[in-house]
């Protein structure tokens, strides 16, 4: 079964282009490096809850939305290859610098899941 990356991001809604287009980049790079899938999505049924949400977990602020994203490889072996190579990855590093980042990194959360369902 495959093995997925998953990404949750507060993007201001004013930056939300910027942030598309830095998906897109750091997508194909990602493809381009044998990820199988690079999917990120923007918050449209997404409400606060009573113990804990999307919105709470990345602190949301007014103006912001929530960037839901993951990226699916063939298994973890393949993944912890492919970031390496995506990690050296030039085009990847003027991108990850945090100053030019559309969004606050130090409120995304993330992590690598084992896949226990695959339809």
């Amino acid at each position: 079964m495959s093995y997925v990356d998953g990404f949750v991001v507060p993007v201001p809604q004013q930056n939300l282009a910027a942030y598309r287009t830095m998906a897109r980049k750091a997508g194909k790079v990602w493809r381009e490096h044998g990820a199988l899938a690079y999917v990120e999505c923007v918050a449209d049924d997404v409400h606060p809850g009573k113990l804990t949400s999307f919105p709470q977990a990345v602190k949301l602020k007014d103006g912001e939305v929530v960037v839901f994203s993951w990226i699916v490889y063939r298994s973890r072996k393949d993944r912890d290859r492919i970031n390496k190579l995506v990690m050296a990855d030039p085009r990847l590093a003027s991108m990850m610098d945090p100053k030019a980042l559309p969004f606050d990194g130090k409120r995304m959360f993330f992590g690598g899941f084992k896949t226990i369902v695959e339809l």
